[in-house]
């Protein structure tokens, strides 16, 4: 499969997280990928991941989200997730991700949520 089956832009909001905008397929051959610039993210900042433009994700992207999710609870800050695609949130619904994982319509409001006292 392609390197460009999956891209990832990694930037940092303006009130303080991490973004993470996925865009195309998350799968066995991109997730790697995923798990990578993760890991590269700054612990101390709560992490956002944008599935807005996510078309497709198996298992190894789910276990990715969840890697995710446990590194930033290990770190003591959060996780959530933006918009995911109708067969993503399916995915995630199949999986119960979505009842471990908050979702948001937006990035803003993601970060907005993850600042909350």
């Amino acid at each position: 499969m392609p390197d460009y089956a999956l891209t990832i832009e990694v930037r940092t909001h303006p009130v303080g997280a991490t973004v993470v905008v996925l865009a195309g397929e998350l799968d066995y051959h991109t997730a790697p990928r995923l798990h990578r610039a993760v890991e590269r993210t700054a612990e101390a900042l709560p992490l956002v991941l944008d599935l807005a433009r996510l078309s497709f994700c198996d298992s190894l992207g789910v276990a990715e989200l969840l890697f995710a999710f446990r590194r930033t609870q290990g770190a003591g800050t959060a996780l959530a997730l933006v918009a995911p695609t109708p067969d993503v949130g399916r995915l995630l619904a199949m999986t119960g991700v979505d009842r471990l994982l908050p979702c948001h319509d937006t990035v803003d409001a993601a970060v907005s949520a993850l600042h909350r006292p």
